[in-house]
């Protein structure tokens, strides 16, 4: 394991990651997995709830890939960069052939339905059970429709801190095997938004191709040299 700045992050691989999927589903408990990335941790500084519930998941792997740069610059290397959708997309395709039930919680309205087309068409056999968009306020009938979809993975995209704490709040009364936070692959996946190519992903700039892309999203960018800072101060303390 893994901490930057108090925030506790799980040292696996992609397949030794859904090693520990193919654990949970052994046991009889709910299973709750985040993808930490720097933006939730240097919003984590300012949100005691967040951090605890990021600490105290079953699994939190390292979604991005300058943690993984950091960790070896502090000779606590992370042995890859595991982010969100992979590890989502590889839950699907290996438990899918096995039967299990999926549910698609999150995005707005069409996406995950569009989402769930698209596994459809990639995945031969999975069984998707349920769906509903992430635009809601009352969250009875949210979770009643989970219970009745009787789901063994739920993805839950809410977006950053609210997942979290979503997932967090209701997770024993959903009594799902494995859920997993997901913030916006269902857009991804759907199609609503294209990620980076491979060619930025290899360059380890992902972040520059959202910020060509998403403009918009320049705010949030500010989040990458907050976490570097953040980690100087760590490493110099």
């Amino acid at each position: 394991m893994n901490n930057f700045a108090g925030i506790h992050v799980d040292n696996v691989t992609l397949n030794e990651a859904i090693d520990k999927v193919r654990g949970f589903f052994a046991s009889a408990d709910p299973h709750m997995i985040v993808t930490p990335n720097p933006e939730m941790i240097v919003a984590a500084q300012a949100d005691q709830e967040l951090k605890e519930i990021i600490n105290s998941a079953d699994l939190r792997v390292p979604d991005g890939i300058s943690m993984v740069v950091v960790s070896r610059i502090l000779k606590k290397p992370l042995k890859e960069r595991v982010s969100g959708i992979d590890l989502m997309l590889k839950i699907i395709g290996v438990f899918s052939r096995q039967g299990k039930k999926v549910y698609l919680l999150g995005g707005g309205a069409g996406i995950a339905e569009a989402a769930a087309e698209k596994l459809i068409s990639e995945y031969p056999g999975i069984r998707i059970t349920g769906i509903h968009d992430g635009y809601f306020n009352q969250d009875v009938e949210v979770i009643q429709n989970i219970k009745e979809a009787q789901p063994d993975i739920l993805f839950v995209g809410l977006g950053a801190g609210r997942q979290e704490k979503w997932l967090n709040r209701h997770l024993k009364e959903l009594n799902v095997p494995v859920a997993m936070t997901i913030g916006g692959s269902l857009d991804v996946i759907s199609g609503h938004k294209k990620r980076a190519p491979k060619i930025f992903q290899k360059m380890c700039i992902e972040w520059l191709y959202r910020l060509i892309t998403e403009p918009h999203r320049w705010k949030r960018q500010l989040a990458l040299p907050k976490f570097l800072w953040l980690m100087f101060v760590e490493s110099a303390s």
